[in-house]
């Protein structure tokens, strides 16, 4: 039987067709009522054309560079404008939540982080601490939350701004409760592990669009000057007609927690979230979805297929692999390659690569002709030791805020949402081709009832197998 994505279903399967459980994937023969109703709505029935219908074919898979006047980046303030005081809450209290905080404090006056939530006391403490010692940002007791609906009292609490960056897999519902409460939002990468919350969040994404809120995503890269600058050089002609593409991600290990005496499987899963694939995704949508987006955005498309491998030889905890390589087609048959690896004692290396009938691009600051000449350079701003500053005049985590605030203040709505979630499921289409071992396409991830991680959120058991996915096995294949 040819694989299909829309035959692998959830966990929140409550229907009385027949079921069998492999490697955490439930069957079904009755399709799962979503538990996101409200966003299903927006997307049930034949979900591509809906998508296509709501957001435009020529948005997700088509290029949208048929404009013929000359492209200007857009010119971006080193500092957010001043205004009435905007309150941010945070959810999700880790390393990146706890930056994401001070990211907001440093993008212009008048701002206030008001309130914090996550699902650990310790996490939150040291986040309220490292507020109070670092800006002397008090969090009072009464808006310090925590649990699995911490973020639904931080909404409450009468914050203007919600910054969500708790695990991946919690991302859409968040969400969708922060446009429901009419919230602007700063959403961390990836928006979703899976194609229901892809397609929920891009759901999200509209409505928020309708209300005229504010959406800014992780993906910092497109708020970087010198990203910003090249794709303008590239946009208008520089390497004429882009051909293919190729990044490589290669580095070490992240991080892994091992499990702690007394704790549950929830708890040990959380505190280990990068290394388990319903909570982060897998590296390729946690981290690889940088360089997927670049591409994406460069391409000005989105890939109508995936063909990937991968594999698995030393990490030590959770369910997902050391390695992702994929080759993606967009629907007039050009391609890029990705490869990504994490992996200690190997050779590191990082890079964008687009190549075009006249020469190629780095994407962040050079393009070069086929001799390997450089032609064009972005010029940098020089820092007091005479050499470019790169991360000057405003680091790219604080130039998104920056961006958030100023469109708020100005009233120049900006979103991000269904871009991201499209990145987002490029990266969970190519890492389902590289766990099943088939060729998945943009139609099966828009037709897919696939949603990862249990059914409800408590301190207890999970019941998701450990072993990672075995190519070639997978139900369906």
């Amino acid at each position: 039987m040819p694989f299909s994505v829309s035959s692998i279903n959830d966990a929140t399967d409550t229907g009385s067709g027949s079921k069998s459980t492999k490697k955490g994937y439930t069957m079904s023969s009755k399709k799962p009522e979503s538990p996101l109703k409200s966003r299903r709505d927006f997307i049930s029935g034949a979900a591509a054309l809906t998508i296509a219908g709501a957001f435009g074919a020529g948005h997700l898979l088509s290029s949208c560079g048929s404009q013929k006047q000359r492209y200007e980046p857009p010119a971006l303030a080193d500092i957010a404008p001043d205004g009435p005081l905007l309150r941010a809450g945070l959810v999700g209290c880790g390393g990146r939540g706890t930056g994401a905080a001070f990211n907001f404090l440093n993008a212009g006056p008048n701002l206030q982080i008001t309130a914090l939530g996550d699902v650990f006391r310790d996490r939150l403490d040291r986040c309220r601490q490292s507020l109070k010692e670092q800006r002397d940002v008090d969090i009072p007791d009464s808006n310090c939350f925590v649990g699995f609906d911490a973020y639904k009292h931080v909404i409450d609490s009468g914050v203007d701004v919600v910054i969500l960056a708790t695990p991946p897999h919690f991302r859409p519902e968040q969400f969708e409760a922060a446009v429901q409460a009419r919230k602007h939002a700063f959403i961390e990468k990836p928006c979703a592990v899976d194609p229901v919350g892809a397609r929920a969040v891009m759901a999200s994404g509209k409505m928020a669009e309708s209300a005229g809120l504010s959406v800014v995503s992780g993906t910092q890269l497109r708020h970087a000057r010198d990203f910003l600058s090249t794709f303008g050089m590239v946009k208008n002609g520089a390497i004429g007609e882009l051909i293919s593409g190729t990044t490589l991600r290669l580095e070490g290990k992240l991080w892994h927690r091992n499990r702690q005496p007394g704790e549950s499987d929830m708890e040990a899963m959380l505190r280990d979230w990068v290394n388990w694939t319903w909570l982060s995704g897998d590296h390729i949508a946690e981290q690889f979805v940088h360089q997927i987006d670049i591409l994406n955005w460069f391409f000005e498309k989105f890939p109508s297929e995936a063909l990937g491998m991968g594999g698995r030889h030393r990490r030590v905890t959770g369910d997902q692999y050391d390695f992702i390589s994929v080759d993606y087609t967009f629907d007039d048959k050009r391609k890029y390659q990705g490869f990504h690896r994490q992996i200690d004692g190997c050779h590191n290396q990082s890079e964008v690569l687009i190549y075009g009938t006249k020469g190629y691009t780095n994407c962040q600051n050079r393009i070069f002709d086929y001799d390997g000449n450089v032609v064009w350079e972005y010029q940098y701003v020089i820092g007091e030791d005479g050499q470019p500053a790169r991360r000057l005049p405003v680091v790219r985590e604080d130039q998104s805020h920056i961006n958030l605030v100023t469109a708020i203040r100005t009233n120049n709505p900006v979103n991000e949402a269904v871009t991201m979630a499209s990145s987002s499921l490029v990266a969970v289409m190519g890492r389902e081709s590289a766990y099943t071992g088939q060729k998945v396409t943009w139609e099966d991830m828009m037709n897919s009832s696939l949603r990862l991680g249990p059914e409800e959120y408590s301190m207890g058991a999970v019941n998701i197998p450990a072993e990672p996915p075995v190519p070639g096995t997978a139900p369906g294949s």
